[in-house]
């Protein structure tokens, strides 16, 4: 789905803080900084998940899943083009 550092990374394309981040996901910033002090895959529950990823697409930025198509391959992040 999303990992820690693909969540650090977008909020650096946007120039946002966690407590930012919480506010345009409707999550509260305890939820996002447990989520984004995760090992590898982000946990959390489905419904916190969507809110996130959610957010992220309406600000701008386009995550990249393992296998999708990118120049140097595995995951990341990108601003919508």
């Amino acid at each position: 789905m999303i990992t820690a550092a693909q969540m650090r990374a977008a909020r650096a394309l946007l120039s946002i803080d966690q407590r930012k981040l919480a506010e345009l996901s409707g999550l509260s910033l305890p939820t996002v900084q447990r989520m984004e002090a995760s090992e590898g895959v982000v946990r959390g529950n489905v419904d916190s998940l969507m809110k996130l990823v959610a957010a992220l697409d309406a600000a701008g930025i386009e995550l990249i899943g393992e296998g999708a198509v990118s120049q140097s391959g595995g995951r990341g992040v990108r601003l919508k083009g």
